[in-house]
């Protein structure tokens, strides 16, 4: 019993993006590039795909296990189980669960249709799972996509959700997935970049009834106000119930409260200092958004930035537009090392 006193002891106070700083780097002794991962808030553990391998870190941040899957290239891992990997790759097909603990593969999920001979050989884009199921979006070779819905306890597919043509931006299959247990729906989006503009769509599903409940697109619905300012990258905050999305050409963050939801719910927030009212704008560049215990971590290129709710309105319900503030959290020599790809907290 004497490893939860130790891990209460050395872990670190909670993470704080005003305050935070670099503590380590992780590489991989073996195919060091890493395509995708995962950081678990339950353990504090980290889990790495790189290569056709996953390889998971403890609280500690030491390597534990190394895991060879029949997959050249992963392009996407997710923790589903305390030991079970869902992980899935745009070069193979099918959704594929690796058991860490001795490398084998458990289980594999492909979307299949008796009565439509073109639904083969689909691929996975996004993975989600809730406390008893599993969520992947599928899209097969000519565009045709749809979300499963995987049963943890008898692991079938139980059901499909939102099946869509993906001929138009509006209908491209789901690139980001999230469930949110407290509303019991489930968050999907996509954005898709060309030479002039982005374009995608956020769109909510009740998994009960696999309908849809709320949707926008960008350009194209609910933004009268900056049209032509489409998302580059959307994140669901757990905390507060709320979606933050990041505008492509501006750089400015929108928050909308997924309780008030309407036509054009954004309320995008003004920077108090005007020193930094300007910094980090104009769009055009690599935008990855993340949101963690109630901040929102924005990566803009290679820099990094932190959104914070302010002590005086960290009581307030709804958002407003000066009630975060932002901050930088890489030093000046952090934000050379390359472009971020990805945030996740844990």
């Amino acid at each position: 019993g004497i490893e939860s006193q130790l891990m209460s002891a050395l872990a670190p106070s909670q993470l704080n993006g005003i305050d935070a700083s670099l503590v380590n780097t992780v590489r991989p002794s073996s195919e060091a590039v890493v395509s995708d991962f995962n950081a678990n808030d339950s353990d504090g553990s980290l889990w790495v795909a790189h290569g056709g391998q996953i390889s998971v870190y403890d609280w500690n941040l030491s390597h534990t296990a190394t895991v060879r899957t029949h997959l050249d290239y992963i392009t996407s891992v997710k923790r589903v189980r305390p030991e079970i990997a869902a992980v899935c790759s745009l070069s193979g097909w099918g959704l594929h669960l690796y058991n860490m603990a001795n490398g084998s593969r458990v289980d594999s999920f492909e979307w299949v249709d008796p009565t439509d001979v073109r639904i083969y050989k689909a691929r996975v884009h996004a993975i989600a799972d809730s406390e008893d199921s599993i969520y992947a979006s599928y899209e097969c070779q000519h565009g045709e996509n749809c979300v499963l819905r995987i049963d943890k306890s008898s692991m079938k597919i139980s059901s499909e959700i939102g099946r869509m043509m993906g001929n138009s931006a509006k209908n491209m299959v789901p690139r980001k997935l999230a469930f949110l247990s407290e509303m019991g729906i489930l968050v999907g989006s996509s954005v898709t970049s060309g030479a002039f503009s982005y374009s995608g769509y956020i769109r909510i599903w009740d998994p009960r009834t696999r309908e849809v409940v709320w949707e926008t697109n960008e350009p194209g619905s609910g933004r009268s106000s900056r049209f032509g300012d489409s998302f580059a990258d959307v994140a669901v905050d757990y905390d507060r119930l709320s979606l933050f999305k990041l505008c492509s050409k501006s750089g400015d963050l929108g928050v909308a409260d997924l309780r008030k939801l309407s036509d054009d719910p954004w309320v995008y927030l003004k920077e108090k200092n005007l020193s930094m009212r300007n910094v980090g704008g104009n769009g055009s560049g690599n935008f990855v958004i993340c949101c963690y215990r109630k901040q929102a971590f924005v990566g803009r290129e290679g820099e990094l930035e932190v959104w914070s709710r302010t002590v005086a309105d960290e009581d307030e319900g709804t958002a407003s537009e000066e009630s975060y503030r932002r901050n930088y959290v890489d030093k000046a020599e952090d934000s050379e090392r390359g472009i971020i790809k990805k945030i996740e907290g844990g």
